[in-house]
């Protein structure tokens, strides 16, 4: 992809060159002023692009994106900006705007042709996991070609060319199977481990190939993203502090015409390291909604205000957990937070889920933006499959990845209830 993106920045500055200086040649078309410098921070800043581009995207399967192209484009416009400020260079307006809608256009037409053909990881499953199996068959770019049973006798027939073996180290194989796999290895056939297949093409942590939990506790302690994203988290509030908080004005004289009890509602929440605090929301329900004790919110729910049904609908009831942002006790991206009743209920019947409070809980999070509302156990062990990989892989390219889900979340009133 970068290949293609660099021939067609390069067919983009020779037809520029040609328009706004009558040369193909753009280098020397302007005595005493050197238009290198120029060229080279245009390439950079779509290599700078597609680096962060591929590296924002958290799935392991790539496919070619139109937003992508425009991503990149913006970076290297981005990127020319400052090195043309910090640099005082030479250049040519006419021709860096006519390069890159070149390149802008080149780049989707290149893709449009690339998306044409199927995309696809091509796999054959060594495993006796059903649950794991139907979810890999039912992921839109994963091609399960045949499917066996790690004690069985496996296939006699030569693999196709293009096609992976997805190993579950959890079983015994069979001394036939653990032969062909070996020889499937020597060949150099590409061999790969279910689990992280299973991630990259779900977005999901495989809880039935946990351990004791070590693979998450490590990956957490390892990782030095943590103190930055506090630091992000805070700055990220102050800079729009201006804007939530005329908001929150708003929405308070909302409520409180609206029905009758205080405009924030407080709850009890599970955080960090099991550590309860106060969650701060706009009150949605009527008054003492819970006052037979904590319920699941349901489709229809009649404790729940006019207000309180947008509000919800829209995700603006959310608006006061920035000050929990600020105290620290939730971040912007993380697990959703329990109540502790919840969290007793769930932790005594679903293996691993105290391992999500591992990091700070969220405002919005990975599981939000992919599975929705929870209302049961079953949806909250499917639940926990995203939170668990969020634990694991937390990154600021899953964070930017995630906050960009949540505007259409917003938008499309995904989840709600």
């Amino acid at each position: 992809m970068l290949a293609s993106d660099l021939v067609v920045l390069a067919s983009g500055m020779v037809a520029a060159s040609l328009v706004t200086f009558d040369t193909p040649l753009p280098w020397g078309a302007r005595p005493g002023a050197s238009i290198w410098p120029l060229i080279g921070l245009t390439a950079g800043g779509v290599v700078l692009g597609s680096y962060l581009s591929a590296r924002a995207s958290v799935l392991g399967v790539p496919r070619p994106s139109y937003g992508r192209a425009v991503a990149i484009t913006t970076t290297a416009v981005a990127t020319v900006a400052v090195g043309l400020v910090l640099f005082r260079v030479y250049w040519s307006r006419p021709f860096l705007f006519e390069t890159m809608g070149v390149f802008l256009v080149g780049a989707l037409a290149h893709r449009a042709l690339r998306r044409r053909k199927p995309w696809t990881e091509r796999m054959i499953l060594i495993s006796s996991e059903k649950g794991l199996v139907d979810d890999m068959r039912s992921t839109q770019h994963a091609d399960v070609m045949a499917v066996y049973d790690p004690s069985g006798d496996p296939p006699t027939e030569h693999p196709p060319p293009g096609v992976t073996l997805t190993l579950d180290l959890r079983p015994v194989l069979s001394e036939e199977m653990a032969r062909y796999v070996s020889s499937w290895n020597l060949a150099g056939f590409p061999v790969r481990a279910l689990g992280n297949v299973y991630e990259e093409h779900t977005g999901r942590l495989p809880i039935v190939h946990l351990a004791e939990g070590w693979e998450l506790t490590a990956p957490v302690s390892r990782n030095s993203y943590a103190p930055v994203k506090r630091v992000l988290d805070v700055t990220f509030v102050l800079v729009t502090s201006p804007l939530w908080l005329f908001l929150c004005g708003l929405i308070w004289l909302l409520v409180r015409v609206d029905s009758k009890g205080p405009a924030i509602f407080r709850q009890e929440r599970v955080g960090r390291g099991g550590e309860t605090f106060t969650l701060y929301k706009f009150r949605t329900m009527v008054e003492d909604a819970d006052a037979d004790g904590p319920q699941f919110t349901v489709v229809g729910d009649s404790r729940l205000t006019r207000a309180g049904r947008l509000l919800r609908k829209i995700r603006l009831d959310e608006l006061p957990q920035l000050f929990n942002v600020l105290k620290g006790d939730l971040s912007l991206v993380g697990p959703r937070p329990e109540q502790p009743a919840f969290v007793e209920q769930f932790a005594a019947g679903i293996p691993f889920y105290r391992y999500r409070h591992l990091i700070r809980p969220g405002v919005t999070g990975w599981a939000q933006v992919n599975y929705g509302y929870a209302d049961d156990q079953a949806d909250t062990v499917e639940k926990l499959t995203y939170d668990l990989y969020y634990v694991k892989l937390m990154s600021p390219w899953l964070d930017l990845q995630i906050l960009g889900k949540s505007v259409w979340t917003v938008l499309s009133g995904f989840g709600a209830q």
